[in-house]
Protein backbone atom coordinates (compact mmCIF):
# COMPACT_ATOMS: atom_id res chain seq x y z
CA UNK A 1 0.00 0.00 0.00
CA UNK A 2 1.16 3.54 -1.03
CA UNK A 3 2.41 5.67 1.87
CA UNK A 4 2.12 9.93 1.23
CA UNK A 5 4.70 11.60 2.85
CA UNK A 6 4.32 15.31 3.89
CA UNK A 7 6.23 17.79 1.80
CA UNK A 8 7.18 21.94 1.45
CA UNK A 9 7.58 22.73 -2.44
CA UNK A 10 10.23 25.19 -1.99
CA UNK A 11 10.62 27.69 -5.17
CA UNK A 12 13.84 29.38 -5.26
CA UNK A 13 16.72 30.24 -7.38
CA UNK A 14 18.82 27.55 -9.52
CA UNK A 15 21.55 28.49 -7.55
CA UNK A 16 19.91 28.20 -4.46
CA UNK A 17 18.33 24.98 -5.39
CA UNK A 18 22.24 23.47 -6.62
CA UNK A 19 23.29 24.01 -2.72
CA UNK A 20 19.73 21.94 -1.25
CA UNK A 21 20.79 19.23 -3.88
CA UNK A 22 24.17 19.16 -2.91
CA UNK A 23 22.92 19.03 0.88
CA UNK A 24 20.21 16.14 0.07
CA UNK A 25 23.39 13.60 -1.85
CA UNK A 26 25.65 13.17 1.28
CA UNK A 27 22.20 11.04 3.21
CA UNK A 28 19.64 11.78 0.89
CA UNK A 29 17.19 12.92 4.00
CA UNK A 30 15.92 16.68 2.76
CA UNK A 31 14.77 16.12 -0.85
CA UNK A 32 11.16 14.14 -1.51
CA UNK A 33 11.06 15.36 -5.22
CA UNK A 34 13.30 17.17 -7.80
CA UNK A 35 11.25 18.61 -10.11
CA UNK A 36 13.06 20.99 -12.31
CA UNK A 37 15.63 24.11 -12.20
CA UNK A 38 13.19 26.27 -9.51
CA UNK A 39 11.67 23.46 -7.33
CA UNK A 40 12.00 20.80 -5.04
CA UNK A 41 9.57 18.90 -2.74
CA UNK A 42 11.29 18.30 0.40
CA UNK A 43 10.04 16.49 3.82
CA UNK A 44 8.08 19.00 5.91
CA UNK A 45 9.89 17.94 8.77
CA UNK A 46 13.43 18.45 7.59
CA UNK A 47 12.77 22.56 6.30
CA UNK A 48 14.06 23.92 9.48
CA UNK A 49 16.87 21.78 9.61
CA UNK A 50 17.53 22.41 6.10
CA UNK A 51 17.68 26.54 6.75
CA UNK A 52 20.45 25.91 9.73
CA UNK A 53 21.99 24.04 7.17
CA UNK A 54 22.10 26.79 4.21
CA UNK A 55 22.52 29.32 6.57
CA UNK A 56 25.75 26.97 8.27
CA UNK A 57 27.51 26.63 4.38
CA UNK A 58 27.04 30.72 4.41
CA UNK A 59 23.63 30.73 1.59
CA UNK A 60 21.71 33.05 3.47
CA UNK A 61 18.03 32.63 2.41
CA UNK A 62 16.77 35.10 0.52
CA UNK A 63 13.21 36.43 0.32
CA UNK A 64 12.79 35.04 -3.16
CA UNK A 65 12.72 31.22 -1.37
CA UNK A 66 9.27 30.46 -1.03
CA UNK A 67 7.62 27.49 0.55
CA UNK A 68 4.31 26.02 0.38
CA UNK A 69 3.35 23.28 2.79
CA UNK A 70 1.59 19.82 0.80
CA UNK A 71 0.57 16.20 1.42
Amino acid sequence: MPRAIRGVLIECDPSIKSIIVNIDSNNHDYIIEDLDDQHVVVKENMVAALKKHLEEVGSPIPDSVHLWNIL
